[in-house]
């Protein structure tokens, strides 16, 4: 799976610190081969009570913001939003529907 997380929202100061995260639109997809593109999109409450362990902005990586929207979403969370990208790209390979156009 590749991670997007690179749009956030910020509370301008808290806490004496500036620039602390929040929120965090996620994008996530998964390929298979060429053919086979799967994707979900979603935000990501960050808890924000504690912190002391606050990096600045300028500081903060993708890898960070990953880890953290990983973190807050749960294992449980995350393997289900793995096993629905799955799920798209066996319907991509054998489709259950197919959309067709009347009078064309």
């Amino acid at each position: 799976m590749e991670w997007n997380v690179k749009t956030v929202d910020c509370y301008p100061t808290k806490e004496k610190n500036n620039n602390v995260i929040y929120n965090v639109h996620w994008q996530v997809s998964k390929t298979e081969g060429e053919d086979y593109l799967a994707s979900s999109f979603g935000t990501q409450s960050l808890a924000t009570d504690d912190l002391d362990s606050f990096i600045d902005f300028d500081s903060v990586t993708t890898e960070d913001v990953q880890a953290w929207v990983i973190a807050a979403m749960g294992e449980e969370a995350v393997t289900e939003l793995e096993a629905s990208l799955d799920a798209q790209i066996e319907e991509q390979k054998n489709p259950t529907t197919i959309q067709k156009s009347i009078g064309q």
